[in-house]
């Protein structure tokens, strides 16, 4: 009779988990179908009856990503008039929490095409709190790409490492743009545990964000006209 185990059924779900575990401890670049297994305790072959090759895993943890996001922000419901811009607000937030616990995600978002179910559910919900605040379609569709990364909690300026740090040389830097490593050396990012790039803090996230919606907010007045209030 064979031995009997108690290790859990490997599932599809089983693996990305696992998958996700890996890159938050290690980082996207550690993770391998061999290292995968090895976490996993299976033979590396066992993974393919699940998801046939890495970028299969990568496309199921943006999946799972989004999965995650939806469940942080919730649904935005009914709203109330001029309620529009504290709901988007919220959401881009709400996604950047997500994005704070898995570091490696922002880059990984930018890299994959793959558009999960869950993905279309967060952008269409933040387009209904849009079309519910009195955006136009027009407007709504200038909005999400004005909006842009900042929809789903990040903003990247400069090529990131998978430690989500500036892959550039700082001396070269230095030399070939003075003004701006001038600059630079006094902006101290004092929150690294809110920081997912080089100039991508909670506050400077915050601040580009609210200059987005308060210009929405503008465009969105005048679609109804000069006397538009709400």
């Amino acid at each position: 009779m064979p031995a009997r185990t108690d290790r859990p059924t490997l599932t599809r779900e089983r693996v990305l988990a696992a998958a996700r575990d890996l890159a938050d401890r290690h980082g996207i670049d550690a993770l391998t179908m061999r290292r995968l297994a090895e976490d996993l305790g299976v033979e590396a072959m066992s993974l393919y009856h699940h998801l046939p090759n890495k970028d299969a895993i990568l496309d199921g943890l943006v999946e799972l990503g989004f999965d995650e996001i939806v469940a942080e922000v919730g649904d935005p419901g009914p709203l109330e008039a001029g309620a529009w811009q504290p709901a988007l607000r919220a959401r881009a937030l709400g996604a950047r929490r997500v994005l704070l616990r898995h570091r490696w995600l922002a880059g990984l978002l930018e890299q994959r095409s793959a558009i999960s179910p869950s993905m279309v559910r967060y952008v269409d919900a933040t387009v209904g709190v849009m079309l519910a605040g009195g955006f136009s379609h027009d407007l709504a569709h200038h909005a999400l790409h004005a909006l842009g990364s900042r929809m789903f909690g990040f903003t990247q300026e400069l090529p990131l490492d998978d430690n989500g740090t500036a892959d550039i040389d700082m001396e070269l830097f230095a030399a070939a743009a003075p003004h701006l490593s001038a600059m630079l050396a006094q902006v101290v990012h004092d929150a690294p545990e809110q920081t997912l790039g080089w100039c991508d803090d909670q506050t400077e996230f915050e601040f580009g964000l609210d200059i987005v919606l308060d210009g929405l907010e503008r465009r969105r007045r005048a679609q109804h006209g000069p006397t538009a209030a709400s």
